[in-house]
């Protein structure tokens, strides 16, 4: 071959090349992008259709404003900006919507009644008066209010002492100032010489509750390094500050404690120090990231793990405050104090659920040090809504999910706008809702379902709240807790309150316990409480008489009246549990829905207890009470800071009433014990940590509504399985054969704190 027949072949090759490049990258290049998202309508505010959801819809952010600007205009007293108000002002604490009664609410929506008219409930704190108190006001109508009405001894049947009034972000920073200014002078040496205490480099966390009874405002402060995750970096110094005066100068140190030793104050510290009398534990310094507290990555990036999308785009929408999927349908908010709640849930256009919705969260701890051992948390006092902060696209959600944002007015005389707090998204649980085979046909269905997830971060900890819609009709409420220990500072007995996980740090133990109201109405209002369980009866063979057989039978009880509904924490609870309707399935049995609980909790606080009332629903796994318009809670945030003489004690709901053909609510209470462990720092995982329930049909439907999902796969062995007529999944190398449509990664957490 000579040289110019060699140059002919180089040359053709070349072509070729870049033909085969061009036709195969071409082909890459021309695959289509995924469906769209869907638009959610209005994220600013309502959009003017006329939407029945609505009527369960949160406060826009106008209706805020116009509401403060009634209560400045009409409440006839000065009223000062929450977020630097003193104790002795008065302030607006929260505003958000005052639900209407369910029988409005159900007149309008099933029965074409009036819309029931738009109400916002206003928490004011009077400071400045003679007599301080906490007023709770309905304004309204809303957009444009004209009343307010005082509804405070309606609601609690008594009016509410000033004493019970949540902690401002100003009080918290003046009780700081106040040690600052005031009391960590008085013991210069310890604080320089153990601390290196230079202003700033203390962080500081108060418990609650802050006494022994009704009147005490007296709070234990922990101090940590100040550093990122100082929750595991304790030092060891607590101080016991009475805050109950509403003149700040009167604020007083009454007990100090340092590494297993009681003070009666700073200058006692600061002489026994002088002395030689303190035992010093000093702590090493933590690096400025917070060292073994760090999230920071110990290792390089590497490749991305795998990515759900949508070939076709959502298969769900979403209007306004209202979601739908495939059958299902429900109304949604999220509420300044108790977070997350769902309205109307409806499946195949029957309404389940009336209302879903998270109660209370408490954590009870203990230690051998002060602050640890009398820490009793009730996290709807500390807003458990308000602190749904940005979620972050492909971490805490899908990346292709839908966020929304949620809006709230506490603290403040303007709304504060939580951008990106909820995420809604369809998600693939890789594992089929049922299936069978065997040698001649295939049948199954992928585990789609639709998830609702806000997550909570509560000072240290961090709750993923989910709301879960399973094809078969039902529903799944789960949580999961991760985030930082709290801990204590590591000295003498502390392991038997917990885990060493530092030198000088305890993972205390602490129980979680989490509360829901279930107010299903199934096949209407009027249900009642059945049990099914089983017990083993012997009988002879009836074709052997001289042999026995041990058989399972069906032991079936409707509980008549609501002390035997009261399922204690403790007590075994027969495995079927459900709401039955007035109604029948086409196999003549009671149309239900039955209750499943997943939880694993520790004992709950012993009711010798002086504040046990206050968390009384703990009590019970499972409660079920006679829905009434003035048990519309089963806390309340004043709770926390009077736990003893509670502005609603749970347990007084359970008043035997009949439960029989009845309007019902269903009481769950879910939780887990955490002894703290190594493997908590720097972060508790999510795995492990997950509790729940299920409300599941139980002889709601005559067969599996799954079985008409279009989701659903079958093929015989005389088929073309490998065809899109016969088996979907076949199809999948064209119908999703799409580039995924990533929006560019944005995250507003860290601006979303600024007022409207």
């Amino acid at each position: 071959m000579n040289l110019k027949v060699a140059y002919v072949f180089l040359a053709l090759s070349a072509v070729i090349n870049f033909i085969l490049a061009y036709l195969l990258l071409g082909k890459e290049w021309r695959l289509t992008t995924c469906g769209t998202r869907p638009q959610h309508i209005q994220k600013t505010g309502h959009s003017i259709q006329n939407d029945h959801s609505l009527v369960f819809a949160d406060l826009t952010p106008g209706e805020m404003v116009q509401v403060v600007r009634y209560l400045q205009e009409n409440l006839g007293v000065p009223l000062v900006d929450a977020s630097h108000a003193n104790p002795s002002d008065n302030c607006i604490y929260y505003i958000s919507m005052q639900l209407p009664t369910k029988a409005e609410v159900l007149r309008f929506l099933d029965r074409g009644g009036v819309r029931p008219p738009r109400q916002a409930l206003a928490a004011i704190f009077f400071g400045d008066q003679p007599m301080p108190n906490v007023t709770e006001y309905v304004v309204g109508p809303l957009p444009k209010p004209t009343y307010h009405r005082d509804i405070t001894v309606l609601k609690y049947g008594r009016k509410l002492p000033y004493y019970c009034r949540l902690i401002l972000r100003n009080e918290y920073n003046q009780i700081d100032a106040f040690l600052q200014s005031r009391e960590f002078p008085k013991a210069p040496n310890f604080m320089s010489q153990v601390f290196d205490y230079n202003g700033t480099n203390l962080a500081s966390l108060n418990v609650a509750p802050r006494g022994f009874q009704s009147g005490d405002r007296k709070t234990w402060i922990l101090h940590f390094q100040n550093v990122p995750g100082f929750y595991v970096h304790p030092v060891g110094l607590e101080v016991l500050v009475d805050h109950s005066s509403l003149n700040i100068s009167q604020w007083k140190v009454l007990k100090v404690f340092y590494n297993g030793q009681y003070f009666e104050g700073m200058v006692q510290l600061e002489s026994e120090f002088k002395q030689g009398h303190v035992k010093v534990d000093k702590v090493k310094k933590a690096p400025p990231d917070g060292g073994y507290s760090s999230l920071k990555p110990r290792v390089p990036h590497q490749n991305l793990g795998p990515l759900q999308y949508e070939p076709r785009g959502p298969r769900y929408s979403i209007r306004s405050n209202r979601v739908v999927f495939q059958a299902w349908s429900f109304a949604f908010g999220m509420d300044v104090n108790t977070g997350p709640r769902l309205f109307d849930i409806r499946f195949k256009g029957e309404r389940i659920a009336y209302e879903l919705s998270l109660q209370e969260a408490s954590a009870i701890y203990g230690s051998n040090s002060p602050g640890g051992m009398s820490t009793r948390y009730l996290d709807a006092s500390y807003s458990i809504g308000k602190f749904a902060f940005s979620l972050v696209p492909g971490v805490d959600c899908p990346y292709l999910a839908m966020y929304l944002d949620s809006y709230y007015l506490i603290e403040s005389f303007m709304p504060e706008k939580r951008e990106n707090s909820i995420c809604i998204f369809e998600e693939n649980s890789e594992i089929p809702v049922r299936r069978h085979y065997n040698k001649v046909y295939y049948g199954g269905l992928a585990g789609s379902v639709l998830v609702f997830r806000t997550i909570s971060t509560l000072e240290n900890y961090d709750y993923i709240w989910d709301f879960i819609f399973h094809q078969n009709g039902a529903i799944e409420v789960k949580v999961q807790a991760t985030g930082y220990i709290s801990s204590s500072f590591f000295f003498g007995d502390g392991t038997k309150f917990g885990s060493r996980v530092e030198e000088h740090t305890l993972g205390t133990m602490h129980n979680h316990a989490l509360h829901f109201k279930v107010d299903l109405d199934i096949g209407g209002t009027k249900n009642s409480l059945v049990t099914h369980d089983m017990a083993f009866e012997t009988v002879q063979a009836p074709w052997s008489p001289e042999h026995h057989i041990e058989r399972p039978r069906l032991i079936k009880k409707v509980l008549d009246k609501e002390d035997k509904a009261a399922f204690r924490l403790d007590s075994k609870m027969p495995r079927y549990v459900y709401f039955a309707a007035n109604s029948e399935n086409k196999w003549g049995h009671e149309q239900g829905y039955r209750f499943q609980i997943i939880s694993f909790p520790g004992d709950h606080l012993p009711e010798t207890s002086t504040m046990e009332r206050a968390i009384s629903w703990g009590r019970y796994k499972l409660a079920v009470t006679k829905r009434k318009e003035n048990e519309p809670t089963s806390s309340s945030i004043y709770n926390q800071n009077d736990p003893w003489t509670p502005t609603v004690a749970f347990a007084d709901f359970i008043n035997n009433e009949t439960i029989i053909n009845e309007d019902l609510v269903a009481w769950i209470t879910i939780g887990f014990l955490h002894i703290p462990h190594a493997e908590d720092v720097p972060n508790t995982v999510t795995i492990g940590n997950a509790v729940g329930f299920l409300l599941r049909p139980y002889n709601y439907y005559d067969e599996d509504p799954s079985i008409y999902s279009p989701d659903s796969v079958f093929f015989t062995s005389e088929q073309d399985f490998g065809s899109c007529e016969v088996n979907p999944i076949a199809c999948l190398s064209k119908t999703a054969s799409c580039l995924p449509n990533l929006p560019p990664f944005t995250y507003s957490g860290f601006q979303n704190m600024t007022r409207l």
